[in-house]
């Protein structure tokens, strides 16, 4: 099956690309939103915990990030708030934790940084995909990188000075929240990656 963009000067999200010509074009997005914050929702539950820190390894960042790149910046962002407002009302959709329960004071705790991090994350992956970083795999890469490196910034820094009870400081937020993930991180990124220009090469510009 091909899919022809309607607009050969400008670059679309898949979404946007596949509700296109939709009569129903408004619920396909609401439904893509709600279904992607399920999707983290559902990816924070296959968390590890890791020795020497209570940041638990969990797959949301990929999810977070091929998300925001095929929904485009505002919808993706949309989709990880939704994300922690079910948090906030006390469902169950954050990773298990030792330190704090499911709830509001979740986002006080150390991974609290790493969770305000989502939305702006998914806007900056889907910034770059509405600029068509998503239809090649370096471009791409570089994209699922720049949300990366969203996320570390604020969960770093909000480990280090911000999170209660007590923030752990920059060298110990490093060690604990930075150093153990990253490699695997890159990782993730770097199969994330290949998922939307995979996708892409069904689709045909005009």
């Amino acid at each position: 099956m091909t899919v022809r963009l309607a607009r050969a000067d400008a670059y679309r999200t898949l979404l946007a690309t596949w509700s296109a010509d939709a009569d129903l074009r408004g619920a396909i997005r609401v439904a893509a939103v709600v279904f992607v914050a399920a999707l983290t929702a559902a990816a924070a539950q296959i968390s590890f915990p890791v020795p020497f820190t209570t940041v638990p390894f969990t797959l949301q960042p990929m999810i977070v990030l091929v998300g925001g790149a095929a929904l485009g910046s505002r919808l993706g962002m949309s989709s990880q708030v939704v994300y922690l407002i079910a948090g906030l009302a006390g469902l169950p959709v954050f990773a298990a934790s030792p330190v704090l329960p499911q709830g509001p004071l979740r986002l006080l705790g150390p991974t609290g940084g790493y969770l305000i991090s989502y939305p702006l994350a998914a806007f900056a992956a889907g910034w770059l995909a509405e600029r068509g970083f998503d239809r090649r795999y370096l471009t791409s890469a570089l994209a699922m990188a720049a949300g990366l490196a969203v996320i570390f910034a604020c969960g770093v820094l909000w480990l280090a000075w911000f999170a209660r009870p007590a923030g752990v400081g920059f060298s110990a937020a490093l060690a604990t929240g930075f150093y153990p993930f990253i490699a695997v991180d890159v990782l993730k990124i770097l199969l994330a990656a290949m998922v939307l220009p995979s996708v892409w090469r069904f689709v045909r510009p005009v």
